[in-house]
């Protein structure tokens, strides 16, 4: 014998009825949060941490960073800048170095400075001096060159090249952690 199903009691349409406004409140609190993130990852800024010894004495491993990615799309990164960059052969994997050479200089390491176009870098950030030396090189139009502050530990441009300006994610801007560091990138 056939009954009818009996009509949803009053306390299972409020518990559907709380539940469809707390799924709708999440969907309308969380989406657009979720939105807001992804764009400002993706064009904005985003988030990195130093490994490695690679930037000593100005960087440390385990400081996090912001690193801007706005003034790159004005402008090419300027000598001096410490950038964030990919690098194509190891998907995945982000470096941080400091800009020493732009697009169409020619670069030398000898008598423990980098030279620019047959000139010395001032380079007041380093606290001991290069230990190798690298012949001319000319960097393509499209490329800059990047070295680590920490010289002698750093996988940078003297030993995989100049870096295409399309592999530079953005500038690190702003250390926020660890809190007594907390400050600009100069």
């Amino acid at each position: 014998m056939y009954s009818p199903p009996s009509p949803p009691s009053e306390e299972d349409l409020s518990s559907r009825s709380l539940l469809w406004r707390l799924l709708r409140e999440l969907v309308e609190t969380v989406m657009p949060a979720v939105l807001i993130a992804i764009f400002i990852t993706l064009f904005l800024a985003q988030a990195t941490q130093v490994y490695g010894q690679s930037m000593e004495p100005n960087l440390h491993a385990g400081q996090r960073l912001i690193v801007e990615k706005i003034s790159y799309r004005f402008h090419s990164p300027r000598r001096g800048d410490i950038v964030v960059l990919k690098l194509p052969e190891q998907r995945g994997s982000y470096l941080i170095k400091r800009v020493v050479g732009l697009p169409g200089e020619t670069i030398e390491i000898r008598d423990q400075r980098v030279f620019v176009d047959g000139q010395p870098l001032d380079e007041p950030y380093l606290s001991e001096p290069i230990r190798y030396s690298m012949p001319p090189r000319r960097i393509p139009e499209d490329s800059v060159f990047v070295l680590g502050d920490n010289r002698g530990f750093s996988n940078d441009s003297h030993s995989f090249g100049p870096v295409s300006l399309s592999d530079v994610i953005g500038r690190a801007w702003i250390r926020y952690w660890p809190p007594e560091q907390v400050g600009l990138i100069h």
